[in-house]
């Protein structure tokens, strides 16, 4: 019998998108039973974010995500294109973020820390609830949100978000660097790894009272957060810190 009369649906994802799928469905067509509801709640029903989907094609023509699947439909599911020209194609994600701000889960703070030593906006609070990092994603100048949470990127009011693949907090921050393009926009020692304020500079006799004597007397240059007032000076701890942003930032 066909797709359609035993009520079936066939979907095929690529690339990346298989990540989110049970091997055995990873790479290939399956069929599920049919049941009445748009693409986009299909598609989240499997597993895959659609903060991840970036065009669906049913039975061979473009469709948005309010596409109702219909018995026998036959739906290929694809993530961002780098290479391919799909003008003219329904692509689904939204337009990218002039400026990459970040809002991070609460179980990425070494990764936040890590961007903001690259000198990118990234919000961060262990206290952050699933509402409230869909609210600041969603909110004001809009941020990417960050996770390892398949759930909290498949909340309708998100719209730019990206499930993280790598667990070591290193190898996470290379991959954001790689997904976004980051690498030229990289201003290390910009911004407080404490609280994300832009660090600005900071005469010696401003901070004079704020740092031990011995460093007042052995350095010159100091950066001070606007925001938290922590200073910044290029001590020991610069020389690691600058190891750790070489080390991001070469080839693999």
């Amino acid at each position: 019998m066909s797709a359609a009369r035993n009520g079936q649906v066939h979907f095929r994802f690529y690339e990346e998108l298989n990540d989110f799928l049970p091997p055995a469905r990873r790479k290939q067509d399956f069929a599920i039973p049919y049941n009445r509801a748009s693409a986009k709640d299909m598609i989240e029903s499997l597993g895959v974010p659609h903060t991840e989907v970036d065009l669906i094609l049913a039975n061979g023509v473009s469709v948005d995500f309010s596409y109702l699947v219909r018995p026998g439909d036959r739906i290929s599911v694809y993530p961002e294109f780098e290479s391919f020209d799909i003008a003219g194609l329904t692509r689904l994600r939204p337009e990218p973020l002039r400026q990459p701000r970040f809002v991070l889960d609460t179980h990425l703070g070494k990764l936040a820390r890590y961007l903001r030593l690259l000198g990118f906006d990234a919000s961060y609070s262990n206290t952050y609830s699933d509402a409230e990092l869909a609210a600041i994603s969603a909110e004001g100048d809009k941020r990417i949100l960050l996770t390892r949470d398949h759930g909290l990127l498949k909340r309708a009011q998100v719209t730019h978000g990206y499930f993280v693949r790598e667990t070591v907090p290193e190898k996470q921050a290379r991959e954001v660097l790689r997904r976004f393009d980051l690498k030229r926009r990289v201003q290390a020692f910009s911004r407080c790894l404490q609280c994300n304020g832009v660090l600005r500079r900071a005469p010696k006799e401003e901070i004079a009272n704020r740092v031990p004597p011995g460093v007042v007397r052995d350095f010159d240059t100091f950066s001070v957060c606007p925001d938290c007032g922590r200073v910044y000076w290029a001590g020991s701890h610069y020389d690691r810190l600058q190891g750790i942003v070489d080390h991001l930032l070469d080839e693999e």
